[in-house]
């Protein structure tokens, strides 16, 4: 039987591959405590999908005859092979951010003075707290052996979030504007319009040319 893998699936393969044999209650407890930090999605594919993956040949399923009858699932030759494909394709998806907060600095110019600073406030606290709880577990996981490659989207996480933290103070206390200018994009900006300017003068046109009379706000 052939069948449709999605990140999913191959979320599950992989667990399965670096656990051993494991139920659905399984996967769920080390998603929790690994993959959810950067990976988040819904529970409830670990209960539907193993089952899935079995009946295409991908896992194989064993029930216990007593007690809860809970159902563990393995990896079959198949399911190997599936896992080691994925992983000898060195493409993927366009890397993707989905956070409310930067939605709400966009849309901020809409809101009123205390928006944005109160915006900044709550995610710089949201931030450190999260930043302080990757580092700790690092910190844990770091000492213990043959762990460097499961521990290495642990040190982006803390990149990452050590970033969003500088961000959100820069916004919180010097704003928006304070924050371009400690980036240095708002002297790349003036620069290139100097640079459009200096290329439009000599007969070329704009890089980026300006949205019609009109479009701006559907553009912004």
């Amino acid at each position: 039987m052939t069948i449709n893998l999605s990140s999913s699936s191959y979320l599950v393969l992989g667990l399965i591959g670096l656990r051993g044999p494991s139920s659905s209650y399984q996967l769920k407890r080390a998603v929790e405590r690994s993959i959810g930090y950067f990976w988040p999605f819904p529970h409830s594919q670990l209960y539907v999908e193993p089952k899935r993956l079995a009946e295409a040949g991908l896992l194989e399923e064993s029930a216990e005859t007593e007690g809860r009858r809970r159902r563990t699932y393995s990896l079959t030759p198949l399911g190997r092979e599936a896992l080691r494909e994925w992983l000898g394709d060195p493409g993927t998806e366009v890397f993707q951010v989905r956070n409310e907060a930067e939605l709400k600095l966009f849309f901020s110019e809409l809101g009123d003075d205390t928006t944005v600073p109160r915006l900044a406030e709550t995610q710089v606290r949201y931030h450190q707290e999260r930043l302080e709880e990757f580092q700790k577990t690092l910190e844990r996981l770091a000492i213990v052996p043959d762990l460097e490659k499961r521990v290495a989207p642990l040190v982006l996480g803390v990149r990452i979030e050590a970033a969003c933290l500088s961000f959100w103070r820069d916004v919180g206390e010097a704003g928006v504007a304070g924050a371009l200018a400690r980036s240095g994009a708002e002297g790349d900006r003036h620069g290139d319009d100097g640079r459009r300017r200096a290329g439009a003068g000599a007969g070329q046109e704009p890089a980026m040319p300006g949205p019609a009379p009109g479009d701006a706000a559907e553009d912004a």
